[in-house]
């Protein structure tokens, strides 16, 4: 039973629990305790649930990117140039950002293994979800390339992944600068406090179809490995696919950093370096 004492002023709530109330009877002598294994497997499932939920936005959001940006340069290709290049760029931004709006706030809208790798490597992001969250995105891409190549068959197969229209490391360089750029906007919009995170879609967006106006004739503006993977591994043509894997992992890893540094210029150099150590400071904000 519960009595109620008073302490200088304050009341204090003893609970005296006794064997024989009906309302707290004591579990049987011969009731097993509780298994442990079944409170492990509970626990996990109560954390894999959400995970999964995860992974599925990643697979669903990165095959709706791909199919929309990919079959709008296969309807330029077949269809005397109807779209063009600042049609596609347009379809490029719009489709991130209606799809950051759509899954951003369940799976973080990444759909792109270089933003993953590069927010794992700034402490943003679990370094074991990351296998999962890059399968899943070259799988929704390659998923999104076969039915683009099931729709246009024969003479209207055309292959509309990235390869490069110049040198190699002329579209080396200009992938790893426009991912920079991508990777260094999400950062601010999505990471910092202090920016309107509403306008994150729209700021993410916008720098796709910027990228993609005066970079889409150079390399095909990819910014993305698994753009550039799905399409390739359909249609079997992996020229100069190593570019669009290396150079967008650099250049997120860059684009990310370089913001982390410029995060806290609005404290004194000796916050800065307390603890001996710029790198844990900026793993913890």
């Amino acid at each position: 039973m519960a009595e109620i004492s008073g302490t200088n002023g304050r009341h204090v709530v003893v609970l005296d629990v006794k064997e024989d109330n009906p309302c707290n009877p004591l579990p049987p002598c011969n009731e097993p305790p509780p298994c442990p294994s079944r409170t492990k497997e509970d626990s996990i499932l109560s954390i894999s649930v959400p995970f999964i939920q995860k992974l599925i936005a990643e697979v669903v959001g990165t095959y709706f990117l791909i199919f929309a940006g990919c079959t709008s340069v296969a309807v330029n290709l077949n269809f005397d140039k109807v779209v063009t290049l600042p049609g596609i760029s347009i379809v490029w931004g719009l489709a991130v950002m209606v799809l950051v709006y759509s899954v951003g706030h369940i799976s973080g809208a990444h759909f792109n293994p270089a933003v993953t790798l590069a927010f794992a490597t700034c402490r943003r992001f679990p370094w074991k979800q990351v296998p999962a969250y890059i399968a899943c995105q070259v799988t929704g891409s390659t998923l999104a390339a076969g039915t683009i190549r099931l729709i246009f068959t024969g003479k209207q197969d055309h292959f509309t992944g990235t390869m490069p229209a110049g040198s190699d490391m002329q579209s080396f360089v200009v992938e790893f600068i426009i991912t920079f750029y991508l990777m260094f906007v999400i950062s601010g919009v999505a990471t910092d406090n202090r920016a309107i995170g509403e306008l994150a879609g729209l700021a993410v967006g916008a720098t796709v179809l910027l990228n993609v106006m005066f970079a889409g004739a150079i390399s095909g503006a990819s910014m993305n490995p698994a753009r550039s993977l799905g399409p390739a591994i359909v249609s079997r043509q992996y020229k100069g696919l190593w570019i669009y894997i290396v150079s967008p992992i650099l250049g997120a890893q860059a684009g990310a950093w370089v913001y982390n540094m410029i995060r806290y210029t609005d404290k004194p150099l000796r916050e800065i370096t307390k603890s001996a150590s710029f790198l844990k400071n900026t793993g913890r904000a």
